[in-house]
């Protein structure tokens, strides 16, 4: 097979793949334990506090959060139940439904943070050096473009 990955293609890929298999769960048990959320409700919780007024449109959210409208309805209703997030129709556009992040959503939302933030340092940006650090952000961002042509959700830069 002369199409197969070897050799140095191999090796690169190979340690990819492993942290994007390991990774996930490694944030979803920390998040789990000490917030009784996975990765994705934090993403989505993560990304209603840092809107304004807190909210957006469930289509938006889905797009931050890679996820078809359906998987995204799914975790906002658990977050719903929670108490965490509300549903309402967006009185500009009947069709459009907004999520938003309640005050005891946002006490869940501060309260996951700083743990998750230690976990994100510990097992990530803690292992690099500054230099690998920009090196894997721009690395990222290849890989991100390569995959789908509009760019997804980006912080600002310091």
């Amino acid at each position: 097979m002369t199409d197969a990955l070897d050799g140095e293609d191999l090796a690169t890929w190979s340690t990819l793949a492993t942290v994007l298999e390991w990774l996930p769960p490694a944030l979803d048990a920390q998040l789990q334990r000490d917030a009784e959320l996975t990765h994705f409700e934090y993403g989505i919780l993560f990304a209603l506090a840092t809107a304004p007024d807190r909210t957006l449109r469930m289509s938006v959210l889905a797009g931050f959060a890679n996820s078809s409208l359906s998987r995204l309805s799914r975790a906002v209703l658990r977050l719903e139940k929670r108490g965490w997030v509300a549903r309402t129709p967006d009185p500009s556009d009947g069709r459009s439904t907004l999520a938003a992040l309640t005050e005891s959503g946002l006490e869940r939302y501060e309260l996951a943070s700083p743990g998750h933030a230690e976990t994100v340092r510990r097992l990530v940006l803690d292992t690099l050096t500054r230099a690998q650090a920009r090196q894997l952000r721009e690395i990222s961002r290849r890989i991100s473009s390569a995959i789908r042509d509009e760019e997804g959700w980006q912080p600002p830069l310091p």
